[in-house]
């Protein structure tokens, strides 16, 4: 009977959903590590605390000074600049070599493997590795005159900039590849051949089905890119040191200079509140204006 009524166009049976139980395990976790310190952190973002003697609740000094303090504006207004540089310049480079990485071309495999290396070093090595690189004196700069015009690339604000965007973009242009390199396998190879069949090259099937069918893959790529830039503080430490003077004193720079140079645990606690709202603000803001929100799959839950 059963099968006859499929036959006949009934609709299969639905899946259920699992138990909220399944989630317990990943909220309790989330409510520990995650809930509980930016909790703690909101809290002595309006206390006196010198990381010694117990925290002194202050109200909203730390906050009064924190939306006076130019410092900040410029602190924040740097971390702006370097986040949409690094989005301009890892976007598109990672679009392509991601869907370069997704073909069937001759070596392939063994030029990915080489590519994607940078994303194998940490992230002091890479700055190390690449502020000798640039130093004026021993490095490309004193090599490479006609490149540099002979100038120190960290003796300049947009050329530190430059420097930052250059480096963070070379190690995690990897990361973003792979994120595409997998999303442009799963498109069906099917549209392809209907497109060919219609006499489109392979620029028409780059821009009208691979990059809609990217679309997910980009709004993930670009909130990991929002996130990180946001969030990134010893790429700048190691690299620039936030110099030329503060010209690349971005917000987590800020932030540790406060609370490990000055001692001033209060106020680095406001300055890592705000860090944690911007983002927040940052990838709700990207989700519901890309309408990522909205998307639904018939896999979902399961």
């Amino acid at each position: 009977m059963s099968k006859h009524r499929a036959r006949d166009g009934a609709a299969p049976p639905t899946l259920e959903r699992p138990g909220v139980a399944w989630a317990v395990p990943g909220l309790l976790f989330f409510l520990v590590f995650a809930i509980v310190p930016m909790a703690g952190v909101l809290y002595l973002s309006f206390t006196h605390w010198d990381g010694l003697n117990s925290p002194q609740f202050s109200g909203l000094d730390n906050w009064s000074r924190f939306f006076g303090d130019s410092q900040v504006r410029q602190s924040t207004l740097v971390t702006g600049v370097l986040l949409v540089g690094n989005i301009a310049v890892q976007a598109p480079i990672s679009i392509l070599l991601g869907v370069w990485a997704a073909g069937h071309q001759r070596n392939r495999a063994v030029l990915s493997a080489v590519f994607f290396l940078p994303l194998l070093l940490s992230t002091a090595a890479t700055a190390i590795m690449w502020r000798q690189l640039l130093d004026p004196n021993f490095g490309l700069p004193s090599k490479v005159e006609w490149l540099f015009g002979g100038s120190n690339p960290f003796g300049s604000k947009s050329g530190a900039i430059a420097c930052l965007v250059l480096v963070t973009s070379w190690q995690f242009v990897p990361f973003h590849s792979l994120l595409y390199q997998g999303a442009a396998r799963a498109v069906p190879h099917t549209l392809y051949q209907a497109a060919a069949i219609d006499g489109a090259g392979r620029v028409r099937q780059f821009v009208h089905i691979t990059l809609p069918q990217l679309r997910n893959t980009v709004i993930t790529s670009t909130t990991f890119m929002v996130i990180g830039g946001l969030t990134a503080f010893d790429i700048v430490l190691l690299l620039t040191n936030g110099g030329p003077g503060t010209d690349t004193s971005i917000l987590p720079f800020s932030m540790y200079q406060t609370a490990f140079r000055t001692y001033d645990y209060g106020y680095a606690s406001a300055i890592a509140s705000f860090l944690l709202l911007l983002a927040t603000a940052a990838s709700v803001l990207l989700t519901k204006l890309s309408g990522y929100d909205r998307m639904t799959s018939t896999m979902e839950g399961l």
